[in-house]
């Protein structure tokens, strides 16, 4: 815990919150990312520019926090640029398999006491905790 920042973890949190919050109210929908990623790339009859909005402010925030950070991605990360652009494909994978991502279960079903999102956060949790154990560990990533 020598990089706990609690400011920037309440911040965040609050903007999620905020975030999920006022896309339920405005629009009735549930803000989990996998299923506006894919809302947005499906043909339909839905409307799909509030979706590419969302994600444009995810992209865009992370831009800016990446831009005003003191640090760049490698050093955030101890990863490189295309190392975390293929962790965040197969974390993409696995949403899409699993049927639903931790901001769907995690933030918005947790909050509605949905049973199957307290089993899927719990899932996601596990499996987050053993890969990391492989990975330092094992591995000796």
């Amino acid at each position: 815990m020598e990089n706990f920042t609690p400011v920037s973890a309440i911040v965040g949190g609050l903007l999620i919150g905020t975030a999920a919050a006022v896309l339920l109210w405005l629009n009735g929908r549930i803000a989990g990312i996998s299923g506006i990623v894919t809302g947005a790339v499906e043909r339909g009859g839905e409307p799909r520019g509030w979706r590419w909005m969302f994600l444009a402010g995810l992209i865009g925030g992370g831009v800016v926090a990446l831009l005003l950070g003191d640090q760049p991605l490698a050093g955030i990360t101890g990863m490189s640029g295309p190392m975390v652009i293929l962790a965040g494909l197969l974390v993409g994978f696995g949403t899409r398999l699993g049927s639903g991502c931790t901001s769907g279960h995690g933030i918005c079903g947790l909050a509605r006491l949905s049973p199957r999102s307290l089993a899927a956060t719990g899932v996601f949790m596990l499996m987050g905790a053993v890969t990391v154990y492989v990975v330092r560990h094992v591995v000796g990533g």
